[in-house]
């Protein structure tokens, strides 16, 4: 395979994690700073400016999921069951609460300032960041799997191809359940930045794109489409869509796959407007800068064929154009 060359508009960050890559997210308001989580059992940050890392704390387990609360806040969770927060100004680490198994997914909801918990002991935890504590727990139909916030909506996938759609406000109830439309397991969920739907991608190289209005002439706008395939000697490889990254001006997003490739969709359009070179090593995770200006890509083997000599896990932080990142017609729709 291929290996990857600097170019002009691409770097790798110095210090990457010593072990598999589970996230990559940027700080809400700066196209600087990026937070990343891995199964080395640690959460750093780093300045992606000066190519530097700022910070870093640890978990006693590998690390499965992290976001920020605000910029100096981030929030952890993974396999020993803790939700973790860190005050990256003055190093304190607080346990917030904790799953019955491990935590795989971690988000906050800005419009409802609530930070969300997901994890295989098949619940949603909500937690207040001011004291910080737990707010309610709520069964699942399976393990969680992966989660999305859009507005004050969560999108929950979990085990069984099922879809939850929950209202942050009114837990009480599940807004909406679906099962996914695509055939195998649910690997990844983002939310439309203008909070019309959702895209959804499997281990079997497929992508949906889905719309949360439950009116029948919306719902026949949903679509899905095959990606992440690699015809080789006639036989067509198809690969896990382990990433999916939404540019949050143009609506536009990224996939990343096993297959080391990111590719650039417009999904209102039914379009790929790029693919990047490939990268030496399955796409762990993709992050968009909150400005759309940057991409972070986590290379990282993530042990498809079990264990086996594999590129180094690297973050790669490239700097996007329109070109690539912007619908082609006159229009997007917003």
């Amino acid at each position: 395979m291929p290996t990857v060359a600097e170019t002009p508009n691409e770097f790798k960050l110095n210090n990457c994690p010593g072990d598999g890559i589970s996230a990559v997210k940027f700080s809400p308001a700066s196209s600087q700073l990026l937070l990343v989580s891995s199964w080395d059992c640690s959460v750093r940050l780093y300045d992606v400016t000066g190519n530097n890392l700022r910070n870093k704390y640890t978990h006693a387990s590998a690390v499965l999921d992290c976001c920020f609360y605000d910029p100096v806040h981030p929030y952890s969770g993974g396999l020993d069951h803790m939700l973790k927060t860190c005050d990256l100004n003055t190093s304190q680490e607080t346990v917030v609460g904790n799953h019955d198994a491990a935590i795989r997914c971690v988000e906050y909801c800005p419009d409802v300032n609530v930070v969300i918990t997901g994890s295989w002991d098949q619940t949603v935890k909500l937690w207040d960041p001011r004291t910080p504590c737990n707010a309610g727990s709520f069964s699942q139909p399976g393990k969680v799997y992966t989660m999305a916030v859009t507005g004050d909506r969560l999108i929950v996938g979990t085990a069984g191809r099922r879809v939850l759609v929950w209202d942050l406000r009114n837990m009480g109830y599940v807004q909406q359940r679906r099962e996914s439309s695509l055939k195998y397991q649910t690997r990844c969920i983002r939310a439309f930045p203008n909070k019309q739907g959702y895209v959804l991608s499997s281990i079997e190289g497929r992508v949906a794109v889905e719309y949360l209005d439950p009116s029948p002439e919306i719902q026949k706008k949903k679509y899905a489409f095959k990606c992440h395939r690699i015809k080789e000697d006639g036989i067509e490889k198809i690969y896990p869509v382990n990433a999916i990254a939404f540019h949050s001006m143009h609506n536009t997003f990224a996939t990343g796959g096993s297959d080391g490739f990111v590719n650039i969709w417009d999904g209102f359009h039914k379009k790929r407007l790029c693919q990047f070179h490939r990268y030496p090593t399955s796409i762990a995770s993709l992050a968009f800068s909150h400005d759309g200006s940057v991409l972070a890509i986590a290379s990282s083997y993530m042990y498809e064929e079990l264990d086996m000599d594999h590129p180094e896990d690297a973050i790669y932080i490239r700097n996007v154009t329109d070109q690539e990142t912007k619908p082609k017609t006159s229009s997007s729709a917003s």
